[in-house]
């Protein structure tokens, strides 16, 4: 069956050390140590490539899990690489495909990123994208000398002023400004080097940056919260905006309401491509697919769930009945202020109770999971790209490297087959890959 939509779809993939799954780890055939794993990361890494994902996604938090030593113990996600030095190896693995890496604006500063991000973007020929985020795990405060997390309004303010930093150190440089004149002695073209001089509320940045101009321009920018102020932030700045969404009509309505803003912010409705994070658990027929997903379910610590689920609900329920329901009046968190509310959305709309709801949310971190054949699998993804509900997925396999392999030897032909997805990369650049514009220096930000 061909597309009735001659868009493409956009796929990326996570990379996580462990699983997606929180459980995953548990699996027989899981690779459990990836965290510290070269190899592997690679590996996986050119397995998608193989496949021609857009891209792959790196996530980060600057702290350890914040629980009891007892379910600390049980928890996959206390060690992993540090992403940007990760994302450096894997730009050395790969050739074609994109590289998106987690950083956090509330703990670092703007010159060091930026001159990360465009020694990658450069080292890569031009694969690298920034997921800005602005962490959200209030643990994070205590290694970082700060005494409190910032609220979510200050966190946000902060990475509006850090981004239009960054991206002004991004143009530091016309892209013809190092001329090499051996004759002449001359290095570069002084008429081509722009100092930021910015004075602001959080940051004090002179410049400019000590690295050429990155190959797309720019790093793609990429954005994760949903939240009022996540949306406004990513409506101003974001070119991906990862979301999580679990029903089609509230992924009609964040869709939607994104694009709204960005219209009102002054750019095109178009210029941001929508992904729904996703974990498919893949069989050749139904009843294969449904028995790795009990299998997943039934690996699930019940301690190690609801202290998950309790940390993205931001209050504790550990000590709550199984057969219990949540409370009608949850309190406000600074945290995951989205995620939050898509978790008692979902509890609310199917009357789960606590014993229901952790399985559910824990499993796949509150992201959508599809379970079923190939073909089923297909229909779903499909059915909210061409109802306009999103631009693509990233999936997120509940383990590695099976969850990765399933879905790229199964459903990825399918989806071809159905003309939504490439056989080849037709480009090399990340921008190529999204169908996203170059950006020219000074495009978006006043000198």
């Amino acid at each position: 069956m061909a597309s009735s939509n001659d868009r493409r779809m956009v796929l990326g993939a996570v990379l996580s050390p462990t699983s997606t799954n929180i459980a995953g780890w548990r699996h027989p055939n899981a690779v459990s140590n990836a965290g510290v794993s070269l190899k592997d990361m690679t590996r996986f890494a050119e397995e998608a490539e193989k496949a021609k994902f857009d891209f792959v996604f790196l996530a980060d938090e600057l702290c350890a899990p914040d629980a009891s030593p007892g379910i600390l113990s049980r928890d996959p996600v206390i060690y992993r690489f540090e992403p940007l030095t990760l994302t450096a190896a894997l730009a050395a693995g790969t050739e074609r495909i994109g590289l998106i890496v987690t950083q956090t604006t509330t703990y670092n500063e703007p010159y060091h990123v930026a001159r990360k991000l465009a020694s990658i973007d450069n080292l890569s020929e031009g694969r690298a994208g920034w997921n800005l985020v602005t962490s959200y795990v209030t643990a994070e405060a205590a290694n970082f000398s700060t005494a409190k997390h910032a609220s979510n309004v200050d966190r946000y303010a902060r990475a509006e002023e850090f981004f239009e930093v960054t991206r002004g150190l991004w143009d530091s440089w016309d892209d013809d400004a190092f001329v090499l004149d051996k004759a002449e002695g001359r290095y570069f073209d002084p008429a081509g080097l722009h100092v930021l001089d910015h004075e602001g509320d959080s940051f004090s940045v002179r410049g400019p940056l000590n690295v050429v101009r990155p190959v797309q321009g720019r790093p793609v920018q990429v954005q994760a919260g949903s939240s009022p102020a996540g949306i406004a932030l990513a409506a101003k700045y974001a070119e991906v905006v990862f979301t999580a969404q679990t029903t089609l009509e509230n992924a009609l309505a964040f869709t939607t309401e994104l694009r709204e803003r960005t219209v009102e912010a002054g750019r095109p409705a178009g210029d941001i491509r929508v992904l729904a994070g996703t974990m498919p658990i893949v069989g050749e027929t139904m009843a294969e697919a449904q028995a790795k997903a009990d299998e997943l379910g039934a690996l699930i610590h019940p301690e190690v769930g609801l202290a998950r689920l309790s940390q993205l609900l931001g209050f504790d329920v550990s000590g709550m009945p199984l057969d219990s329901y949540l409370p009608d009046e949850i309190p406000e968190t600074e945290a995951y202020k989205s995620r939050q509310a898509l978790i008692v959305d979902l509890a609310r709309r199917e009357h789960l109770t606590i014993g229901e709801l952790y399985p559910r949310v824990v499993g796949s971190y509150g992201h959508r999971t599809v379970i079923g054949t190939p073909e089923l699998i297909a229909d779903e993804l499909q059915a909210w790209f061409e109802a306009g509900a999103v631009d693509g997925y990233i999936i997120a396999p509940a383990f590695l490297p099976d969850g990765l392999d399933d879905f790229s030897r199964l459903v990825i032909p399918e989806l071809r087959r159905r003309g939504l997805f490439r056989d080849e990369y037709e480009g090399r650049t990340l921008r190529d890959h999204l169908r996203l514009a170059w950006p020219a220096r000074g495009a978006g930000w006043d000198e």
